[in-house]
């Protein structure tokens, strides 16, 4: 299918039956293919829930207009999170999340058995739980990855840092200096590239008590040479005080392999850890991803369901219909909709402009049309 053209975004829509719920699928697939396909069509079959009362179906319009806000905004948070972790380019996370458009329908037909029981009992608490318990679990295993990972990247900035701060225990070697001398001390000088000629010139007389030609270059960065030097304890201060003025920083670092292997394996600790959750996060993220979809959809089922019976009245007869409408006929395509559907309801322009509450008509949604219509919006990262 050509990408440009396809939208992330379905309608799912009902009609009343005709003389059969089959001539109403196949009048809208014939007016909206008939205009160079307007959208790709699927019939959403939804099985016959027994109904309550119109007062219970006024209550669960509401509870289901709440329930499928929360679950969409777990959908959207397991999928946004998918993309932190795969730091993969997005949109190969979004089709590797939908696979394809193809995946609602299948979805619910597959899982709707779940439903042939009686409105009044469908399990709101069951989704709502699941839904929870993936958001709780979301949050738990983000915390943990993204605290290792924070540890990982301050440690490794501590290794990337210019020389006067960063970790220099990939760096110096034991040999670089002298240690365990009741009189002597190797410091560690940091040289501006454009100083050292100065530098190797003015070392050993910056003080008294510089061993002769104790300095050797150790490490560069872009700006400067990471130099040691051995002179007299005694004679630090003044060191330090003189090699200031030529732009020479003396490091304060007392050399102590235990410290530094101790950084080393914390380090490899951290990324080894990261690896092996990895792995798994992963994995738990698709499963759950999946779970949390399919609920959405569930949802949107019973919003389908609900409206229609509100709208249409009894005995329940109404074709549920999945649309994916294409990007660039989407005005075309709300017209034909229009004028298939317009019978339905004279009182249509009078409802726009009421705000009185009529059951069954959902105006929070602010879009209205003469058949239940609702939107799966599948565009669910967010494109920085």
């Amino acid at each position: 299918q050509d990408k440009g053209t396809k939208m992330t975004e379905f309608w799912l829509i009902s009609a009343p039956g005709e003389k059969t719920c089959q001539q109403t699928w196949e009048k809208l697939h014939a007016a909206t293919t008939k205009h160079n396909n307007l959208s790709t069509n699927s019939k959403f079959n939804i099985p016959d829930l027994k109904v309550g009362t119109l007062d219970v179906l006024v209550g669960l319009s509401d509870e289901l207009a709440k329930l499928d806000a929360f679950v969409e905004s777990v959908v959207k948070k397991v999928a946004q999170y998918m993309a932190d972790v795969l730091e993969d380019s997005k949109d190969k996370v979004q089709e590797n999340l939908l696979a394809n458009g193809g995946l609602l329908e299948q979805q619910w037909q597959a899982e709707h058995k779940f439903y042939s029981s009686s409105l009044d009992t469908v399990p709101f608490l069951f989704i709502f739980k699941g839904v929870n318990q993936i958001d709780n679990d979301l949050k738990a295993r983000a915390s943990a990855y993204n605290n290792l990972k924070g540890n990982l990247q301050n440690l490794e900035r501590k290794n990337a840092g210019s020389l006067l701060t960063r970790s220099l225990a990939d760096i110096v070697k034991k040999e670089d200096f002298v240690l365990d001398s009741e009189y002597l001390i190797t410091l560690l000088v940091i040289v501006p590239k454009l100083n050292y000629n100065d530098w190797v010139k003015q070392y050993e007389t910056l003080a008294e008590m510089v061993v002769p030609r104790s300095s050797n270059v150790l490490f560069e960065d872009q700006d400067s040479y990471l130099c040691n030097v051995t002179l007299f304890r005694k004679a630090v201060d003044d060191f330090k005080h003189k090699a200031r003025e030529f732009k020479f920083m003396v490091r304060d670092f007392q050399y102590n392999e235990e410290e530094m292997k101790a950084d080393k394996e914390e380090m490899n600790r951290l990324s080894t850890d990261k690896k092996k959750q990895f792995g798994p996060l992963v994995r738990w993220l698709k499963v759950n991803f999946s779970e949390a979809f399919i609920a959405w959809i569930h949802v949107k089922a019973l919003r389908v369901f609900v409206e229609s019976v509100l709208r249409y009245g009894l005995p329940v007869n109404f074709q549920a219909m999945l649309l994916q409408p294409n990007k660039k006929t989407m005005k075309k395509l709300r017209e034909v909709l229009y004028d298939l559907y317009k019978h339905l309801d004279s009182s249509a322009a009078a409802i726009i402009d009421a705000t009185m509450d009529i059951p069954g008509l959902n105006l929070s949604q602010q879009e209205y049309y003469p058949y239940v219509y609702y939107k799966i919006d599948c565009n669910l990262l967010e494109f920085k």
